[in-house]
């Protein structure tokens, strides 16, 4: 999966469209990320020993990664991301707009090193 925890990631579709926020958790399973204050429900809870005021609380719930774009660290906007190879052999996510790269996703492996 491209989206990382952590990344700035900008809402495309749905009721919380434009909105720019954190990656919180990333469900690489069912293709979905939970991110900051998008997507919020409320859970009602019932009174009991651990709450006993009961009431509503909120919270996020996961939407679909197709729906966010990763917020590129050099140029600032909602972009798509690629993968490639650095000479180095090790993979890198990179901006598809400016071409600058978004950090390491593997190590450096000498079968895809660049040889000399």
């Amino acid at each position: 999966m491209r989206i990382k925890v952590d990344d700035m990631v900008k809402v495309v579709t749905g009721a919380d469209n434009g909105v720019e926020a954190k990656v919180l958790k990333v469900l690489a399973e069912t293709d979905k990320v939970i991110v900051e204050g998008v997507n919020r429900v409320f859970k009602h809870m019932k009174r009991s020993q651990r709450n006993p005021q009961g009431g509503r609380l909120s919270k996020e719930m996961p939407i679909a990664v197709s729906n966010v774009m990763l917020i590129c660290d050099s140029c600032g906007k909602p972009t798509r991301v690629g993968m490639r190879y650095k000479d180095d052999g090790s993979k890198e996510r990179f901006c598809k707009k400016c071409g600058a790269g978004n950090g390491l996703l593997s190590p450096p492996r000498q079968t895809y090193a660049k040889s000399k």
